[in-house]
């Protein structure tokens, strides 16, 4: 009988612990299918988040470090500088990165670190609770913000790859969804191209993913994938906000 569908070898057997209809699953998957397919999981060396996916090491099939909260980029510079021949890669949340971390992946950015960055945003702090993160809507209830995100009190979610976008180091920052197969299709070639050009000696190269969290917002899984096409894409558009490899590059 013909395969038609068969696990990505860069992934392990070890069965993930997200919560039904989180989108992190797809996600790794899409970077497992990468790096196979380029042929980099014997280079790939990844820095796991603190966070929902803190037990990412348990589930990429290639060398993993563990970074303390938010600083990711940080160790990832480090690997990558000291081995310069690897791919390496981090994946994190938004409150690992756009919290705690922010300063962490601007300085990277500013710099140019050869890496590719995989930044998950579900717009809450799904390991903690459902608090408001820094990329939580404006009227978006949390468990912090009973009566919705008030920009007067708050302020305003912080767009990751539009400030990225603006500095000289960066080389590729794309916004992608994995809400339905049409996206997760264009998020899978977003990855791979970000892998591609860090493998051509690129600076650094960011995409974001807006990911699906039912638990924290109190949604079914099919309802929370409608919540990320109809409240999470008009708050932030997807598409590509810098390409310095692409035809305008």
């Amino acid at each position: 009988m013909a395969v038609v569908f068969a696990k990505t070898q860069g992934l392990t057997d070890k069965a993930l612990h997200y919560c039904p209809g989180c989108t992190h699953g797809i996600i790794h998957r899409l970077i497992g299918e990468s790096l196979e397919e380029l042929g980099l999981l014997d280079r790939a060396i990844g820095v796991a988040p603190v966070g929902c996916a803190v037990f990412a090491y348990d589930y990429f099939n290639c060398d993993m470090q563990q970074a303390a909260h938010g600083r990711a980029p940080a160790v990832a510079t480090g690997i990558k500088r000291v081995l310069p021949d690897r791919v390496v890669f981090t994946y994190q949340g938004d409150g690992d990165l756009a919290s705690i971390g922010i300063g962490e992946i601007v300085h990277a950015t500013a710099r140019g670190e050869k890496i590719t960055v995989i930044f998950v945003n579900n717009a809450v702090y799904g390991m903690t609770g459902g608090q408001m993160a820094p990329t939580s809507l404006p009227g978006q209830t949390t468990t912090t913000t009973s009566l919705g995100r008030d920009t007067g009190h708050c302020g305003f979610p912080l767009m990751v790859s539009e400030m990225l976008a603006t500095l000289e180091g960066a080389y590729y920052i794309e916004r992608v969804s994995v809400h339905n197969v049409r996206h997760v299709l264009k998020a899978k070639k977003a990855i791979k191209k970000a892998f591609e050009y860090q493998v051509q000696g690129a600076g650094l190269n960011l995409v974001e993913v807006l990911s699906a969290c039912p638990t924290n917002w109190g949604l079914a899984p099919v309802e929370a994938l409608a919540w990320v096409e109809e409240k999470m894409i008009p708050a932030y558009p997807l598409g590509v906000f810098k390409d310095k490899g692409g035809p305008s590059g």
